[in-house]
């Protein structure tokens, strides 16, 4: 059905609630229109994330037949790419060095900015019980919130004093001026050695790149049209970009989910996206799906007004146990009955937490693979250090350079030796080398010959030829990089290639291996551009120390970017948090709702960043506890319609009396639980 004025032919948008066919009329709509484009024009196609980018790639280049080249982006993600290759147009600006930047990851932003905030002494304005960490962290997504907003670094100050009103959750215990002076300073750090984190980027692309005539002549020759979809879950910066290509009277064709906003709380800013819909000749999908037609406002209704005097249809069920642990073991079993008795398939099945601690996580995952069952947890976040594979290689590296002994505790010492053995060393032979033959040393540890330990001949001549090699392995490097010869890169890339040789591992193993690779690169990237510009920085050995002891917190995980192939769709019954759920924007036949009594039904918590709201374009005025619990409640009723649109036959209420600390259970959705045993 189509409403509303046509304001441009060549403009549209696509309204409709979850799996109401957004994404497949967009599909149609670029499909219909591929012949027009000229073969040496563009199309830029947006989508929210990483994982639905990968998705609508797929789809356009099947419904094309491969007739043209298809490149999709996310918002971001095309960001950081143009200002990489307009980047002289930026730097020309800013009068900064001529010099090729680089993109900061997450980890690296966090820890170069902790080491900032100690040379500038602003971590005496963190508050008491606020971990280092988390300061920081706090800290640089006020950056990137108000980058993604259209807002500078000098007005966050502004932002916050005029609008803060949280409480205990105020940042700083002192005024925002400091807060102001070291974000200034901290982007002009970067800016100048030209390192690049995300919300630099996004500035950088607003402020200095979109506004300029060179670069917006650029947008006009290379694009004919723009495919996004999802529109909802982009930032204010992102409707700035899609205005311009409006303005120009290009192809657009946008979807809008008025019930989603997935990533509201992480820089998406749907209100500032929606303006563009009066530009457009609209497009209403009617009619909700799965049980939300059905069910969805009774729900909702019973949710929000708690004396709302209904019982809910026979879709949902109800379990309910007194304990969490009693409750997540008969999650466990009434799956595994389902899949004996062939009533679903694994992966027709999804598990769905609000927060989804590593207690549940474990548990399900073991119950369910014991019983022969495969569990797709979505998107895990596996510390990297919690792969012994890593561990080992971290020991080794500490080994081969002098003057880290202070990292090398013996008990890492017999995991590497049974690691890189590849189990020809057991614990046991492994403890015992480690107790006689490693000679501890802050500043020269080494492993001493096997005769060293009086009872070597216990240990077995494969054990020992196993150590013979490893050990011959670690003095022959070291004696490699005493004249410069290898790089840390090197070293590591070394260890890697014994580790696999003539071996065989899991893809879980190998997907630690690929991501420690990818961060040592990076960290040496990093590394060398700032010797460009701080000769004497710091020695190679502080370098490989703090290399070791980053990976070593765990705060880069094991996983963050899975790799997938063309038309895999994966197996198994899928684990995920609310938020993962949402994006990841799928459907499943039967839901299990965990912990449905928690009170962070209604909660961003990890989806939402501290002060968020107050970095939307439109927002104006004091952001207190009124606000907060309306929009609280306008989540939960996002959240509520949004997955029953994707459960298309049953929802299972998994409820536990007490949560995961005892206290007891009281949440929003408990009517719900009521309900159930009232029909």
């Amino acid at each position: 059905m189509e409403s509303g004025a046509d304001v441009s032919g060549l403009a549209i948008w696509i309204n409709g609630a979850a799996r109401s066919g957004k994404t497949s009329r967009l599909v149609g709509e670029f499909a219909d229109g591929i012949e027009s484009y000229p073969p040496s024009s563009s199309i830029l196609v947006l989508a929210a994330n990483d994982e639905t980018k990968r998705k609508l790639g797929d789809r356009l280049a099947v419904a094309i037949e491969g007739s043209y080249p298809v490149v999709c982006k996310t918002p971001l993600g095309l960001m950081g790419d143009e200002v990489i290759l307009f980047w002289p147009l930026i730097f020309e600006q800013l009068q900064l060095k001529a010099q090729f930047p680089l993109k900061l990851r997450p980890e690296m932003e966090q820890e170069l900015a902790t080491q900032f905030a100690h040379a500038q002494g602003f971590l005496e304005y963190k508050p008491q019980g606020v971990s280092e960490y988390r300061f920081i962290r706090q800290t640089l997504d006020l950056l990137q919130l108000a980058a993604l907003g259209g807002y500078t670094p000098e007005e966050i100050p502004d932002c916050l004093e005029n609008g803060l009103n949280l409480g205990e959750q105020r940042l700083f215990s002192t005024d925002m001026a400091a807060l102001g002076v070291f974000l200034v300073q901290w982007q002009q750090w970067c800016l100048e050695r030209g390192l690049l984190s995300y919300g630099i980027l996004s500035a950088l692309y607003s402020r200095y790149l979109l506004p300029q005539a060179k670069y917006q002549e650029q947008l006009i020759r290379r694009y004919q049209g723009v495919f996004a979809d999802d529109v909802d879950d982009y930032p204010a910066i992102a409707g700035d970009l899609l205005e311009f290509f409006l303005e120009q009277g290009k192809s657009c064709v946008f979807t809008y989910n008025p019930q989603g906003e997935v990533r509201l709380g992480l820089g998406a800013d749907a209100r500032r996206l929606e303006k563009l819909s009066s530009r457009c000749r609209r497009i209403e999908l009617k009619g909700l799906q799965g049980l939300a037609e059905t069910a969805g406002e009774t729900v909702i209704n019973l949710v929000t007004e708690p004396i709302y005097p209904v019982g809910l249809p026979n879709v949902f069920e109800l379990l309910q146990t007194t304990s969490r642990a009693q409750l997540l073991q008969k999650t466990a079993v009434r799956i595994l009955e389902a899949l004996e008795q062939e009533i679903i398939a694994p992966q027709d099945l999804v598990i769905i937490a609000p927060g989804l601690d590593e207690i549940a996580r474990y548990t399900l995952m073991e119950i369910l693979t014991s019983g022969g069952v495969k569990v797709q947890p979505l998107n895990e976040q596996r510390p990297l250090s919690s792969a012994p594979l890593v561990r080992a290689l971290l020991t080794a590296l500490g080994l081969v350079y002098s003057g880290l002994g202070q990292l090398l505790p013996q008990d890492s010492i017999a995991e590497m030796l049974v690691i890189l053995s590849h189990g020809e060393i057991d614990p046991v032979r492994g403890g015992l080398i480690a107790d006689y033959c490693y000679e501890i040393d802050r500043d020269y540890p080494r492993l001493l010959a096997v005769e060293s330990f009086s009872r070597w001949d216990r240990l077995g001549y494969k054990a020992t030829t196993a150590y013979q090699i490893i050990r011959t392995w670690i003095e022959a490097t070291r004696r490699a990089i005493a004249p410069s010869k290898l790089t840390p890169l090197m070293v590591l890339d070394s260890a890697i290639k014994l580790l696999l040789e003539n071996q065989s591992f899991s893809y879980d193993s190998l997907d630690s291996l690929r991501e420690l690779s990818e961060t040592a690169q990076h960290f040496w990237e990093v590394d060398r551009k700032l010797r460009q510009n701080e000769p004497s920085f710091r020695s190679t050995i502080e370098t490989v120390s703090q290399f070791i002891q980053l990976i070593r917190r765990g705060t880069i995980t094991a996983n963050p970017y899975p790799l997938r192939n063309f038309g895999e769709e994966k197996e198994g019954v899928m684990l995920a948090t609310i938020f993962q759920y949402r994006s990841l924007r799928t459907s499943h036949r039967w839901q299990f709702w965990l912990d449905v009594g928690s009170p962070l039904w209604e909660k961003g918590g990890a989806a939402t960043l501290l002060a968020a709201p107050l970095f939307l374009r439109d927002h104006s005025g004091v952001w207190g506890e009124e606000e907060s619990l309306a929009a609280d409640q306008a989540r939960l009723r996002r959240i509520l319609q949004d997955l029953l649109s994707r459960a298309r036959e049953k929802v299972i209420l998994c409820h536990s009396d007490s949560g995961i600390n005892g206290t007891e259970q009281v949440g929003p959705l408990l009517p719900m639980v009521q309900a159930v045993f009232s029909y």
